[in-house]
């Protein structure tokens, strides 16, 4: 498994200074690479790094450009980190085993069931009464689409990954529980990718909405009604409460929370951990949790916390006796 730098550049752009005939055997990051490897520099605070690597080719970015080619050869593009990703998608497109599309033999279809004859269906998925599969998606094993959902075109849906089960509703009755029959669907619009063993609920009476471009990571949770903007992304173990409403472009961390029924904008962008107890009306970057810290000192911290509406009160009654 090879690629040659000239064609990489020829199929990707950007400029490179060595040898175009040079064969790369791998890809690697910079302190792994072997002279074989191609890898990239993402940031100048790894230059030091740069310096050090045995990789036979790095690309980077114009300004580190002198300090690559001291080291050897490079590929200069605008952006390293882009080009490394489009890099991988172009050694994946050169060497990757030959897959039939289709619906593999162990896999559970419906007879009432869409799927696009680009599609691929893989081993052990169930897909129910009324689904559809649009074109180029991939369902890899264990993929479950429940009834009426829908999958857009050029999906890639991991293993173990369930999309339209029932949401989590239920009303209470004199100290039970009774079940609210979730009539909605899902609909996952085109480019969509959903993580290994994630979940997406159907919904109580509309569709939960996945929009284009999403990229869910493993173990996520995304409960009933929620809409998700395009071109948002959630990193593992995201729970997603039901009926909130994400907006476009936005990030959110691993372990984040967002309660139910509540609002992002466009691009907010949420830390890891934290829990979104409000709305975000703004763009921005969000962070809600208490720092980590030696447990003993974590927990004086914290009985101050609980203090800290009577101190308010207390100091706004000051306040009042100091302006009478």
């Amino acid at each position: 498994m090879a690629l040659r730098l000239g064609s990489i550049v020829e199929a990707l752009g950007g400029q490179l200074h060595g040898d175009p005939s040079l064969m790369v055997q791998g890809l690697a990051p910079l302190e792994q690479a072997d002279p074989a490897a191609l890898s990239f520099l993402s940031h100048p605070r790894y230059q030091a790094r740069l310096a050090a690597s045995r990789a036979a080719c790095v690309i980077v970015a114009p300004v580190m450009e002198e300090a690559a080619r001291a080291r050897g050869a490079c590929i200069v593009a605008s952006d390293p980190y882009l080009y490394f990703a489009r890099v991988t998608q172009l050694w994946k497109r050169e060497h990757a085993v030959s897959r039939v599309v289709g619906i593999h033999p162990s896999a559970v279809v419906d007879a009432t069931a869409v799927i696009d004859p680009t599609a691929r269906v893989g081993p052990l998925c169930v897909v129910e009464r009324g689904a559809r599969i649009g074109a180029g998606t991939v369902l890899t094993s264990r993929v479950t689409v429940g009834e009426d959902c829908i999958v857009g075109d050029r999906c890639l849906i991991h293993p173990g990954a369930v999309i339209g089960a029932d949401g989590f509703g239920f009303a209470p009755n004199q100290g039970a529980w009774e079940k609210i029959e979730q009539l909605g669907a899902v609909r996952i619009g085109d480019d969509v990718e959903i993580g290994a063993n994630s979940c997406i609920d159907r919904g109580a009476l509309q569709d939960t909405v996945i929009e284009e471009g999403v990229k869910i990571d493993n173990l996520v949770q995304i409960g009933h009604n929620v809409r998700v903007g395009r071109h948002t992304a959630m990193a593992g173990c995201v729970g997603i409460a039901g009926s909130a409403t994400i907006g476009a472009h936005c990030t959110i961390g691993g372990g984040a929370v967002v309660l139910g029924h509540l609002e992002l904008a466009d691009h907010v962008h949420v830390s890891a951990a934290s829990v979104v107890t409000r709305s975000l009306s703004r763009p921005g970057h969000y962070t809600g949790l208490f720092p980590i810290d030696d447990n003993a000192v974590w927990e004086k911290n914290a009985a101050s916390l609980k203090q800290l509406n009577s101190l308010r009160e207390r100091l706004k009654a000051l306040e009042k006796t100091q302006q009478s």
